[in-house]
């Protein structure tokens, strides 16, 4: 039996528009990424070229590092355990939002407050440990309101 020719109508792909199944499904069935390639920047009036700002990347290494040098003072950090320590103040932030965030939809409130924060944390930290960043946010929320409150 011969091959069907190609109809011209109703089919308007190219002819390497079967392709892409085939490169997908040699992927492992995962489409293909797309590289993106940045465009240098343009020179000015002057000729001279523009300096791209670099993208701002929010991380808590700062913060971390300070309570480090609290505890201990004279002892440093690795760059990975840095990062490992930053993941983890991300995963446990997500973690007590989320949950605060179905206490405040339980209650029918659009609103946050510290009432949920604290009741989801005694939900995620295990014993001894919530008992302690109760305390901490506790005291951290009483010096907040205190310091507004004289300004």
């Amino acid at each position: 039996m011969a091959p069907k020719p190609a109809s011209t109508t109703g089919n308007l792909k190219s002819s390497t528009a079967g392709e892409a199944p085939a490169k997908a499904r040699a992927l492992g069935g995962k489409a293909a990424k797309k590289t993106v390639t940045k465009k240098s920047a343009a020179p000015t009036a002057d000729g001279e070229k523009k300096k791209r700002k670099k993208a701002r990347k929010e991380t808590y290494t700062s913060y971390i590092y300070k309570v480090l040098k609290q505890v201990h003072p004279d002892t440093g950090i690795s760059s990975k355990a840095m990062a490992i320590l930053n993941s983890f103040v991300n995963d446990i932030f997500d973690r007590i939002a989320s949950e605060a965030s179905k206490l405040a939809q339980y209650s029918k409130k659009s609103t946050i407050s510290s009432r949920e924060i604290e009741t989801s944390v005694r939900l995620i930290l295990p014993g001894e440990l919530a008992k302690h960043a109760i305390s901490e946010g506790t005291k951290s929320v009483t010096k907040f309101s205190s310091a507004t409150t004289t300004k």
